[in-house]
């Protein structure tokens, strides 16, 4: 008898140990995996939410900047952690559906390594013109580039980068043609955008709205659905010539595979509450970023419907990246 409760005992020791491990989530510092350098617009999106979640959770959650492979390294890190909910990533439209299809050699599945977490942010990206181009609107810009293909260059941060699938989709969805000019970062392309030496790029609002404001280049118009509240005068590319058009960039957090719910649950809450507190998304505003704080179906489902866009595009872009 004595060694039958013995034996119970034990067994209900090794059941109750990950259930209280769960209870007791977290009780130390969480790591967020920031897969490209510091200073990014992830980064900078990442730091000011790690900061309100730490807050909550009554735990430090610390940024960790692992770049490298547009993003992959830091994915491929997180995807193979510890499933406990102490690592985790800030992932990117990069990492969970371009690079995917941009990647021969891919080190990680972007679903099945993965236990979506929170959709926390919107990034809008945002059509812009060197002055002497002439077009003010989407509609002028199709036209002239009707007229003229293969004239105009249009500047990107990188071959294969959001940037510039954003300008293949727009190319594919007007019927254009321009030549892309890559570069190595949107810092960079912008330079080159305002002196003149190219006339068109898309760009992440948050970096081009500085430039938009002084009038050294023309905004042409907004990715998303809707205007952004940080240049409500700017109309989206859908309304002013090219409807159904949408691009823009996101940041939302993923846990190893294999996470317990409860501990998903905990971080999901935590990152909604973030990115709703009005500090944060005054903030979040300030760098043209919009809360959303969808929890872990309704981010599962934004990826595959990304995977699903992107795909084609990249396909479509001839953009290929064998590492």
């Amino acid at each position: 008898m004595k060694r039958i409760l013995t034996a119970l005992a034990l067994a209900a020791a090794v059941f109750a140990g990950p259930a209280q491990a769960q209870d007791d989530f977290p009780n130390r510092p969480i790591r967020l995996v920031v897969p490209f350098a510091a200073g990014g617009s992830t980064d900078i999106v990442a730091r000011i939410i790690a900061a309100k979640m730490s807050e909550i959770l009554k735990q430090q959650v610390v940024v960790d900047n692992r770049g490298g492979a547009g993003g992959n390294l830091g994915a491929a890190a997180v995807a193979k952690a510890a499933p406990d909910g102490y690592t985790v990533l800030m992932g990117t439209v990069a990492t969970h559906a371009i690079n995917p299809a941009l990647y021969t050699k891919m080190p990680y599945d972007p679903v099945k390594d993965f236990a979506p977490v929170s959709l926390l942010v919107n990034v809008p990206n945002v059509v812009v013109v060197h002055p002497s181009l002439g077009v003010k609107t989407t509609a002028e810009l199709i036209a002239l580039l009707k007229a003229n293909p293969d004239k105009y260059e249009y500047a990107s941060s990188g071959v294969g980068t959001p940037l510039h699938l954003s300008g293949a989709l727009f190319e594919s969805m007007a019927g254009v043609k321009m030549v892309h000019v890559p570069y190595k970062g949107a810092g960079p392309a912008m330079l080159d955008l305002v002196g003149g030496q190219v006339k068109i790029m898309f760009d992440n609002l948050p970096s081009a709205i500085g430039h938009i404001r002084k009038g050294s280049i023309t905004g042409v118009a907004i990715t998303t659905k809707e205007r952004s509240p940080a240049a409500p005068d700017l109309p989206t590319v859908s309304e002013s010539g090219l409807p159904g058009y949408e691009t823009y960039s996101w940041n939302a957090i993923f846990a190893p595979a294999g996470t317990p719910m409860p501990i998903i649950d905990k971080l999901a809450k935590a990152g909604a509450e973030a990115v709703a507190d009005p500090d944060v998304k005054a903030k979040l505003a300030d760098i043209s970023a919009v809360s959303v704080g969808a929890g872990p179906a309704e981010l599962a489902a934004h990826v595959k419907a990304e995977l699903a866009k992107w795909g084609p595009v990249v396909k479509a872009s001839g953009a290929s990246i064998n590492e």
